[in-house]
């Protein structure tokens, strides 16, 4: 469907048909009319940018990735691109800001008028990540002197220019934050009543220098989808909504899966990044794992004597080692997530280890009796299984529980270190359970069998 809507779309591009472009996609919703440009080549994008009703673009910009806007921007005028400016939320024109490079920034800088200027140096003069770069200073207060009716009639004249009115804050005459109410609670109220009969002095509120993963987190556990932002004084300076942290949201998740798979986070969507790119972002950690993996080969090379003098040992290698670096994956998982949403805290490792070194017990002892059994099977002759069967049950049982407590550990040491937990990916606790279970592995051989 999307295909046959492209080249009808094309058609009238082609055909220069703006009127009935305009009628196509007059019932259409913004996120629809940004996917659908962003399939078309360059020029036809601008062509068909340019024919959208002027209260529409300036929306569907705000759906382009930032790389599609700065190409966008280099081809419009410059009365095009003020009318952009000029209407687009604050908080979304602080993201296009922000993300462009210096020269198209300064550039853009100078299409804004006094005031939306004025705005935007103040919001982008808030530290990178924070609560500041995302909040919008477009919200609706009232006082808690007035009326309900009053109130009401505030809000239908101002609520047009809010971010959003679902939330209602009410301030002091100093500006100071006293409260947030739903619309609900307003509009099923007795006019006569004044607002601060319906206030609960109960709310969440964010200062602009915290981090917007804060904001995140705020929205998470209170079930809000407007975040009050004050400064150090409590006067009201912005909101935080949903939609600003939804993207931050999926930033730090895409971040976090990137970092888990042993890789710098790509900073562009992936259909924009060159092989250059890629190969950059991986290279590092790539090299850092070989560098690492070369311990298990001195293990190997080290007890190189005793595994040519029972060349079994040789085919529980990549069992063992397999079992290791799935545990303490596992385990290395569950802690980071449960760091990153707050489940739990970095005071909380004591307790951490000492479950994981229970679970990591029962792993152990479950692995290691089946370790045991394939180790007497595989092995052949009766008394050579049993002493093979017994080594790899011990081995097996002692790397899962190194494994399980290295996982657990080392998010926390990274945390410890300032370095983000998702470093401690799959891959690296497996480069170090392999290091380690070749260790333990020969060790245990060489006692039991006395090699």
């Amino acid at each position: 469907m999307v295909k046959a809507v492209q080249v009808e779309l094309e058609e009238l591009i082609e055909q220069r048909n703006w009127g009935r472009l305009r009628e196509r996609l007059g019932d259409w919703e913004v996120p629809e009319i940004a996917e659908v440009l962003h399939t078309l080549d360059k020029r036809q994008r601008v062509l068909l940018f340019r024919s959208l009703p002027r209260g529409l673009s300036a929306e569907v910009f705000s759906y382009f990735e930032p790389e599609d806007q700065d190409i966008l921007m280099r081809e419009l005028t410059d009365a095009e691109t003020r009318h952009i400016l000029a209407n687009l939320d604050p908080d979304d024109r602080t993201a296009l800001l922000e993300e462009l490079p210096a020269e198209v920034t300064t550039r853009l800088y100078g299409l804004l008028d006094t005031e939306d200027l004025k705005e935007a140096r103040w919001l982008l003069g808030y530290p990178e990540e924070s609560v500041g770069r995302l909040m919008t200073p477009d919200y609706v207060a009232v006082s808690p002197r007035w009326s309900i009716q009053r109130a009401l009639e505030h809000i239908r004249a101002q609520g047009k220019d809010s971010e959003t009115i679902n939330r209602i804050f009410i301030t002091d005459p100093s500006g100071k934050l006293l409260d947030d109410v739903m619309l609900r609670r307003l509009i099923l109220a007795d006019p006569d009543q004044g607002v601060s009969q319906v206030m609960d002095h109960s709310f969440v509120s964010l200062s602009a220098f915290d981090d917007r993963e804060k904001a995140v987190e705020a929205m998470r556990r209170y079930d809000i989808v407007a975040v009050p932002v004050v400064d150090s004084e409590g006067v009201l300076i912005g909101i935080v909504t949903f939609d600003d942290v939804w993207d931050v949201a999926e930033e730090e998740v895409t971040e976090d899966i990137h970092k888990a798979a042993a890789m710098e986070p790509l900073e562009m969507s992936y259909h924009r990044a060159s092989v250059w790119d890629l190969y950059t972002r991986r290279i590092g950690w790539l090299v850092i794992l070989v560098v690492l993996s070369v311990v298990s080969s001195v293990v190997i090379s080290a007890f190189e004597d005793k595994l040519a003098a029972v060349i079994t040992l040789a085919a529980f290698i990549p069992i063992l080692l397999g079992a290791a670096g799935n545990t303490g994956s596992q385990s290395a998982t569950l802690t980071i997530r449960a760091l990153v949403t707050g489940d739990l805290l970095p005071s909380q490792w004591a307790g951490s280890v000492v479950k994981e070194l229970g679970v990591g017990i029962l792993l152990g002892l479950s692995l290691g009796v089946l370790g045991g059994c394939l180790g007497f099977v595989m092995a052949g002759a009766r008394s050579v299984g049993l002493r093979i069967g017994l080594v790899v049950g011990m081995s097996m049982s002692a790397v899962i529980l190194f494994a399980n407590i290295v996982g657990v550990v080392l998010p926390f040491v990274l945390n410890k270190a300032r370095l983000d937990p998702a470093v401690a990916s799959s891959p690296l606790i497996t480069t170090i359970a392999d290091a380690l279970g070749l260790l333990v592995y020969f060790s245990i051989a060489s006692a039991v069998l006395q090699l």
